[in-house]
C-alpha cells in the first residue's frame, strides 16, 4: 500500500476503534485517549508482521522460524497490551479500578482486537500488493514484445516507414516534427510527437531532455550534464537526470 492508503488506512482504525469502545467510557475524549495509546502496539504488531516476519520467514518458506517468531510477537504485543492498561488505570482512572471502563483491563478482547487490525492489515496488503505484481507483469510482458521486435515504424512523407532499432542514434524534437537520426548522417522525419515515439521505444531508449531521446547502446561517454552519441554532445535536462543516469550507469 502506498504511504497515502496507509495513513486514511489508520486513520479510520482510530475512528473505528473509537466508535466501537466508546460505551465503554465515560466521554469521546476518554475513549480516544485509551484508543490513541493502544494504537502504537497496534500499529507496530502490524508493521512487524508485515514487513518482517512475512518477507523473512513466509516468502523464503522457513515456517518454523515464522511460528517462532510469532509467538514472540504475541508475547511483546501483550506485554506492552498491559503497558497500555497499566497507563489507563494512571491517566484515565486515577488510581481508581473502579472507575476504569471494563475494556481496559480485558486482554482477551484487546488482544482479539488487535490482531484482527494486523489480520486486516496483511489482507489489505496481500490485495494492493497483488495490484502491484499485476501492472508490473504487464509492463514486462509491454517491454518484452518491443524486444522481440527488431524495428518500429513511423509516418514519413505520407508513407509508412520502418526503421531498425539498432540503426538509430538519438531522436530529436524540433519546431514542429521529429527528427530520427541514423547512421551515415540519414535521418527520418515524422511529425508523431516524440513522447509518444518514446513509449513504442525498447528500455535501452533513455529520454534525457524533452528535445532529446538517445540510443543507450550508441552513447559513447557521459557525464551529469551531456551525453555523447557519435559526433553529437546532447544535453541532460535536470528533469530527466536522475533517471538517466541510473539507467546509463547500469550498462
Amino acid at each position: 500500500m502506498k504511504a497515502r492508503t496507509q495513513l486514511f488506512f489508520w486513520l479510520g482504525i482510530l475512528i473505528l476503534f473509537s466508535l466501537v469502545f466508546n460505551h465503554y467510557f465515560r466521554s469521546i475524549l476518554e475513549t480516544f485517549y485509551f484508543v490513541a495509546m493502544l494504537m502504537p502496539v497496534v500499529v507496530s504488531t502490524s508493521y512487524f508482521f508485515n514487513y518482517f516476519l512475512i518477507p523473512r520467514f513466509l516468502h523464503t518458506r522457513q515456517y518454523l522460524k515464522l511460528a517462532l517468531y510469532g509467538l514472540y510477537m504475541l508475547i511483546v504485543s501483550l506485554y506492552l497490551e498491559m503497558i497500555v492498561i497499566m497507563l489507563s488505570f494512571i491517566l484515565l482512572a486515577s488510581y481508581s479500578y473502579d472507575n476504569m471502563s471494563p475494556v481496559t483491563s480485558d486482554v482477551f478482547v484487546l488482544t482479539l482486537n488487535l490482531y484482527f487490525i494486523v489480520l486486516l492489515f496483511t489482507f489489505l496488503q496481500l490485495i494492493f500488493g497483488r495490484q502491484v505484481d499485476q501492472q508490473i507483469i504487464k509492463k514486462l510482458e509491454h517491454e518484452n514484445k518491443k524486444l522481440v521486435d527488431d524495428s518500429f515504424t513511423v509516418r514519413s512523407d505520407r508513407q509508412l516507414r520502418t526503421i531498425l532499432y539498432n540503426e538509430v542514434l538519438f531522436i530529436e524534437s524540433l519546431a514542429d516534427y521529429v527528427k530520427i537520426h541514423l547512421h551515415d548522417d540519414k535521418f527520418v522525419i515524422t511529425k508523431e510527437p516524440i513522447s509518444k515515439l518514446a513509449a513504442r521505444l525498447p528500455a535501452n531508449f533513455i529520454r534525457v531532455h524533452r528535445s532529446f531521446v538517445v540510443n543507450q547502446q550508441k552513447v559513447t561517454q557521459f557525464n551529469r550534464e551531456e551525453v555523447t552519441v557519435g559526433e553529437r554532445n546532447i544535453p541532460i535536462s535536470r528533469t530527466y537526470r536522475k533517471e538517466s543516469m541510473e539507467k546509463l550507469k547500469a550498462v
